[in-house]
């Protein structure tokens, strides 16, 4: 409120700390002060205006200190420029201490934490996120329990392991729309034969299968992409293996991503992943993402407010039987053990084909498709050969390192490898 004085200018009250001045004031120029009027203006009660009036000093709020402030310099750290690690989200920053540094508090605290720390801002400010479609609201909308599985893979993830090397993975993602019950799969390849085995396998898992698989246009299920204007067209080969689990492919349509939203929300949790950039052997990340995929299913959803591995007990119980296990095995990838002998090479189906010397004497795994024979060491993919008639398979770089072992002294180990390669090919022919 404003009291106008006989002077050439006014006062204004602003809050009950202005009214010591006020009452000082007004008993210089001899007025009155309307208690009442002053109450009502400010919101409070009159006996709150007297105590102000007569010199009540409220007591200073002191920062607390938080218990996060002995956290700052590991954050500093992590969200450094330096750093190799990338944190898209605060939850995920957030998930990260908890997992690996002990923080102990609720993602709100540790959120408005982050909000007071200018630099700390400063870094989720800016917008490191891959921007979201813009286009028209959608509504939304629920299935019934069995009733429809949405599929997707977050592709083409750059991601530098705790060793140095360098390669690019993929998740395979399927999400049951009723209880948001989830399946992550890392995988090197995204091919059609990789895809039914992941889904085969995360069929058996669940027990059962979806009434209908909600997919965009990718080109392992479809040879002409549903538009607006047009149905699309479902690859032969999907569309055989649909009709042996006995589910209906849905398509969406293209440029329209939000068809498939439920598991379009899941990839910012696999976005976690590059916060472990440099921190995970290709095996611990494999771990990790399984690790990832069980927390999520038993943290409460933030769409239905329930938990999804409590809802797939029931979901279950809807699902569509799982087709005869002659023809599961038809679709799965088969992983066979086999130890590398002393020139290198692993025998399948009486042809040998090279891997890198560092591997002799050990066992590793293979798997065949897409016509070619993959080789893992652990979950690490070491070697990748076409499959072939000849008996003896090597690469030009896996022959060299064995060169270089058994004849260190030798003057030009390329040239020597070459000749003895051209002079294996025409004998193995």
């Amino acid at each position: 409120m404003y009291i106008a004085l006989n002077v050439e200018t006014n006062f204004e009250v602003r809050s009950l700390t202005d009214l010591p001045k006020l009452k000082m004031i007004m008993e210089q120029f001899k007025m009155k002060i309307n208690k009442s009027q002053l109450a009502r203006e400010l919101g409070v009660d009159r006996r709150t205006i007297d105590k102000y009036l007569n010199g009540f000093i409220p007591k200073q709020k002191r920062e607390k200190a938080s218990k996060i402030d002995k956290y700052y310099a590991v954050i500093a750290s992590l969200l450094s420029e330096d750093s190799k690690q990338k944190f898209y989200y605060r939850r995920i920053l957030w998930q990260y201490l908890k997992d690996n540094h002990g923080l102990d508090c609720a993602y709100s605290t540790f959120r408005a934490y982050i909000a007071k720390v200018p630099e700390f801002k400063a870094y989720f400010d800016e917008d490191k996120r891959i921007p979201s479609p813009k286009g028209k609201g959608v509504s939304r909308y629920e299935t019934p329990p069995g009733k429809q599985a949405q599929f997707d893979w977050k592709e083409n993830i750059p991601f530098e392991t705790k060793d140095g090397q360098h390669v690019v993975i993929n998740v395979a993602s399927l999400i049951l729309s009723y209880s948001r019950f989830r399946t992550f799969c890392v995988t090197i390849s995204k091919s059609q034969s990789m895809l039914f085995s992941f889904l085969t396998e995360t069929f058996e898992a669940l027990g059962g299968v979806p009434e209908e698989l909600v997919v965009d246009n990718m080109k392992t299920v479809m040879d002409e992409a549903r538009t607006e204007y047009s149905s699309g067209k479902v690859n032969a080969k999907f569309q055989q293996f649909a009709n042996d689990f006995g589910f209906r492919v849905h398509p969406c349509i293209a440029g329209k991503p939000h068809t498939k939203g439920k598991v379009e929300t899941t990839m910012k949790f696999i976005d976690e992943i590059h916060a472990y950039q440099g921190q995970l052997t290709l095996e611990e990340l494999y771990k990790f993402v399984q690790t990832l995929n069980n927390r999520i299913n038993h943290q409460i959803h933030q769409g239905t407010g329930r938990i999804p591995v409590m809802d797939f007990k029931k979901e279950r119980n809807f699902l569509l039987p799982l087709p005869h296990e002659k023809i599961r095995n038809s679709y799965r990838i088969n992983h066979t053990q086999v130890k590398v002998n002393a020139s290198s090479m692993i025998t399948y189906k009486s042809n040998q084909y090279s891997v890198p010397s560092k591997y002799i004497g050990k066992k590793v795994g293979i798997q065949v498709y897409d016509d070619q024979l993959w080789i893992y060491y652990n979950t690490e993919l070491i070697a990748k050969h076409p499959i072939s008639n000849k008996k003896l398979n090597y690469q030009e770089e896996h022959y060299k390192e064995a060169l270089q072992i058994s004849m260190p002294h030798y003057p030009d180990i390329d040239k020597l490898a070459k000749k003895n390669l051209d002079v294996m090919g025409e004998v193995f022919k």
